[in-house]
């Protein structure tokens, strides 16, 4: 427990700067430009994950591979993936780049985003997606720092850009008077110095990291193995986002207040679970590097212990939400003119906080199953979750109106829960006996 805790807690805080990037968006924008403004950027929340969930799944897949042979001290090999990582990494930002940029728009359309914020929506969505590959360049980066057991360098450059970013937002906004466009330039930039200088740094701090001839050749086999992992777990992320999204065009048939609530409810949802989803981060490289030691048995404990520590957070979580809910959605909105919007918003995360527990839950089993490099049935609780929320969307959201959207995501978390549980045992079982099995077959001395 006290090794996942170290190493959870400069997950949360780096976790909980890079939410500034987006926070610092819409809370600027939220405060200083208007409530349309900031229903605007909340409405590309759903398609933003979509697609930047993707990337950081994939980066974080890549990653897993290279953390079991670091565990094994396999160095040659961890180099060749780290190489073949990059290429796939360099590929795949072009072709998301040049694709996202040209369906912003339509995909905003199908989502029946609300005419006076579409195009608010087009350019700061658009202009998010410009930056994938600082995107990618970072997320890579840091991937590789945590998989060689460093959570705490990635949470510095975090720290520094966050701030960046914030002082970038209120000098576009303010000074320059660019609105959202400010806001989505602003972390183009924050995000491409971090990529930069994190990647500088990785090639000067980590000497292991040195290349030895042809270690940095391109390799179909480890790129295949690389993406047998990352795709799966960037699929997961967008396979829960669809769900997200079809939830989404469901509150935009809403209106415009209805949106701005979801967006301020879900911003403050998604920094209180930083906690939560920074254990899962932790549990894949654990269990990436114990089973490259062939120590399941530190699995089975390590994912114990982080059920314990997510609940008690779980709890202290609700307790949070409980007394300073008002206090959060302040930041994003004037709570005295805008009652009607705060009074949607409370109501939404007080639902959601309610299923904490089995949010963890999910986390904790979905991250351990990635590391252990069965990302394919981690990535089935994502269809699990996307049908829950569609369901949601298509049959509560028309009779119950804006409380079929609190239920939306307690749905898609026991859903998820219900496959998870059963799948971590079978993966655990599974490995336990292929290991039982190998080392029977070795010839005795």
């Amino acid at each position: 427990m006290k090794v996942i805790a170290l190493f959870t807690l400069p997950l949360v805080l780096g976790n909980l700067f890079q939410q500034f990037y987006s926070l610092a968006d819409t809370i600027i924008v939220g405060r200083f430009v208007g409530v349309n403004a900031l229903a605007a950027v909340g409405s590309t929340g759903s398609v933003n994950y979509l697609i930047l969930g993707f990337v950081i799944g994939v980066c974080n897949g890549f990653a897993i591979p290279i953390a079991q042979r670091f565990g094994a001290r396999d160095f040659p090999d961890m180099r060749r993936h780290i190489a073949n990582a990059a290429w796939l990494c360099i590929g795949s930002s072009v072709v998301l780049t040049v694709a996202t940029v040209l369906l912003t728009r339509p995909i905003l359309q199908i989502m029946m985003t609300p005419a006076d914020i579409i195009d608010d929506a087009a350019i700061y969505i658009g202009w998010i997606f410009a930056g994938i590959p600082f995107v990618f360049l970072y997320n890579m980066v840091a991937s590789i720092m945590r998989a060689l057991g460093d959570s705490k360098t990635p949470l510095y450059f975090l720290v520094m850009t966050s701030v960046l970013n914030i002082g970038l937002d209120l000098f576009f906004i303010l000074y320059f008077k660019m609105g959202v466009l400010g806001a989505a330039v602003a972390t183009d930039l924050s995000q491409a110095i971090s990529g930069i200088v994190s990647f500088v740094w990785l090639l000067r701090r980590f000497h292991v990291m040195k290349m030895q001839p042809g270690e940095g050749r391109l390799d179909s086999g480890i790129c295949l193995r690389l993406c047998g992992v990352g795709v799966p777990m960037g699929l997961q992320c967008s396979i829960t986002a669809i769900g997200s999204v079809i939830l989404q065009s469901a509150v935009n048939v809403l209106g415009s207040t209805a949106v701005a609530a979801v967006t301020a409810a879900g911003k403050t949802q998604n920094l209180i679970t930083v906690p939560l989803e920074s254990i899962g981060t932790a549990m894949a490289t654990y269990a990436g590097q114990n089973l490259g030691a062939r120590r399941m048995d530190r699995v089975r404990n390590g994912t114990l212990s982080a059920h314990f520590i997510s609940i008690i957070y779980s709890v202290a979580a609700f307790g949070i939400i409980h007394f300073f809910d008002v206090v959060i959605i302040s930041l994003f909105l004037d709570t005295t003119t805008e009652v009607e919007i705060v009074a949607m918003a409370r109501e939404y995360m007080f639902w959601n906080s309610l299923f904490y527990i089995p949010l963890g839950a999910l986390i904790v089993w979905r991250y351990t199953i990635q590391g252990l490099g069965y990302s394919t049935v981690a990535m089935m609780a994502g269809v699990a979750e996307m049908v829950a929320r569609t369901v949601v969307a298509f049959t509560l959201l028309p009779v119950l109106g804006f409380f079929g959207a609190e239920l939306a995501n307690p749905a898609a978390w026991v859903a998820a829960c219900i496959f998870l549980y059963p799948a971590y045992r079978w993966t655990v079982r599974h490995l336990v006996n292929r290991m039982h099995g190998e080392q029977l077959a070795r010839p005795k001395a």
